[in-house]
């Protein structure tokens, strides 16, 4: 007990020295409030549910240590729809002014990162930067109906291709009156931002300061600071004058939930995760009892189930995945001719097609090549493998209880229910529901503990011991036999 006692008191002092040293070390939210601090974001890279998670935190918290404004610098390709739109609400609804900075030189606001420069209260870029190309993608499905990309050059009076399909239109008029929006609620360039989706236009950096597409240039952060002090911004109905002499700037990078979040909720990787975590328990049921692949699968499984809550997923996809390995599956129990197996991997494939439905607006899908190996693999480990292990399966015992079931064997005695038996050159205590006689064929009909339930094969035989000559052993009349 004393033992215990002297652990369970070394854990609290530790635990109580950690917590103090971890709280010497962060933020003193009261010092930061009563000081003109600048939080700064780093948004590289495609825009997914990591970022949006990483900028909606960051700026709670800069609200609450009440910052004086956010920086936003930004270099990105594009990404999900989803994520944009929750970064660009928790912009126009954030309390403190959020400038967005397009850099370092050579960096772009394609896509997304275009519709993020407009709803930001500041707009800014580093000189050999870029921004546009926003119109919507969505990939299609192979063999449906209209949704060949547009190919014919006239427009109609929407500004849509003559040969537009329903989604395109779709997708096209609600992003253009998306930026519209946020174009009138900022005061900037509407006209354009409209052609940046209908048309995918792109500027660069002096040519979006030309059009009023952006505030001003910026060569680094420093200059981007010295521009926007003194400016008025709209936050939140009220003009708000940023004052920003002698600011001190606070990085916030993003947390290890932050990059977690990023390494599993690539489309890929969750689909990747999923599949993985659906093998590793097919194969635990197969194989009771070997652990590994049911509890690798089960975590695998688990995180792509996390990953998709941050996905937009479409379950009609993901159960046509599970119905494909079904099929493909049953074709190694009743063979089709092929059937089966070419519908379950058919069924596979276009369920891994539209599983990630995220109406992206950037490169983010599961990739062709990934679907195509994982259907391959999927096939020959549904059809050839299974088969294999059926085969396995049906193969008779060599070893164990089983192996004895259905065995001949040779009566050591005469015995009218109870006695002894050799059978794979041992001997055995024997049951039987007939009277047997020494040297007769016996057949195992069944194991009770160590007693060997047989029934006579050929009453007839008087075969001698398998022992040999020399043998001795009284039988039931007390007689001896040498």
């Amino acid at each position: 007990m004393k033992i215990q006692y002297r652990f369970f008191l070394a854990f609290l002092l530790s635990a109580i020295a950690w917590a103090a040293y971890a709280k010497a070390n962060e933020p003193d939210a009261e010092r930061i409030a009563h000081s003109i601090h600048v939080v700064q974001l780093e948004l590289d890279g495609a825009i997914g549910p990591a970022s949006s998670d990483y900028v909606a935190r960051s700026l709670d918290y800069a609200a609450e240590t009440k910052a004086s404004l956010i920086i936003l610098r930004m270099d990105t390709p594009g990404g999900l729809d989803t994520a944009m739109r929750e970064i660009i609400k928790k912009i126009i609804a954030s309390p403190v002014p959020v400038a967005t900075y397009v850099a370092p030189g050579g960096a772009r606001a394609a896509s997304a990162g275009t519709y993020i420069l407009y709803a930001s209260h500041v707009a800014a870029m580093a000189p050999g930067t870029n921004l546009g190309a926003a119109t919507p993608l969505k990939m299609p499905m192979p063999g449906s109906l209209n949704e060949e990309p547009s190919k014919a050059k006239g427009k109609t009076e929407n500004g849509n291709p003559e040969n537009a399909s329903v989604m395109e239109r779709k997708l096209t008029n609600d992003a253009s009156a998306y930026i519209r929006g946020l174009a009138n609620l900022r005061g900037r360039n509407a006209e354009w931002a409209e052609k940046a989706v209908r048309e995918s236009a792109s500027l660069s950096a002096e040519e979006a300061l030309a059009l009023h597409v952006i505030d001003f240039l910026a060569g680094d952060v420093d200059d981007l600071l010295k521009k926007v002090d003194g400016r008025s911004v709209n936050v939140l109905g009220q003009t708000v004058k940023l004052n920003l002499a002698g600011a001190r700037i606070e990085p916030v990078e993003p947390d290890w939930r932050n990059r977690l979040l990023a390494a599993i909720a690539n489309p890929n990787v969750a689909y990747v995760l999923m599949l993985l975590g659906i093998y590793g328990l097919v194969l635990e049921f197969y194989h009771p009892g070997t652990v590994a692949p049911g509890t690798i699968g089960a975590i695998c499984l688990l995180l792509a189930l996390y990953a998709f809550q941050a996905l937009s997923v479409n379950y009609a996809g993901l159960a046509l995945i599970l119905l494909g390995l079904g099929l493909m599956t049953a074709e190694a129990f009743a063979p089709s001719f092929g059937i089966l197996g070419i519908g379950g991997i058919t069924a596979f494939v276009f369920g891994s097609i539209i599983l990630m439905d995220t109406g992206i607006t950037g490169p983010e899908e599961v990739s062709p090549a990934v679907i195509a190996a994982f259907a391959i693999s999927s096939a020959v480990l549904c059809i050839v493998v299974t088969r294999l292990l059926l085969r396995v399966r049906n193969k008779p015992a060599v070893t164990g209880r089983e192996q004895l079931i259905g065995s001949e064997g040779t009566a050591m005695e005469d015995f009218a229910v109870e006695g002894r038996v050799w059978v794979h050159s041992e001997a055995w205590a024997a049951h039987a529901e007939q009277p047997v006689h020494h040297g007769q064929k016996v057949k195992v009909t069944a194991v009770k503990g160590l007693t060997l339930i047989v029934n006579t094969v050929d009453l007839s035989s008087t075969k001698p011991s398998p022992e040999g000559e020399g043998w001795v052993r009284g039988n039931s009349n007390g007689k001896k036999l040498i």
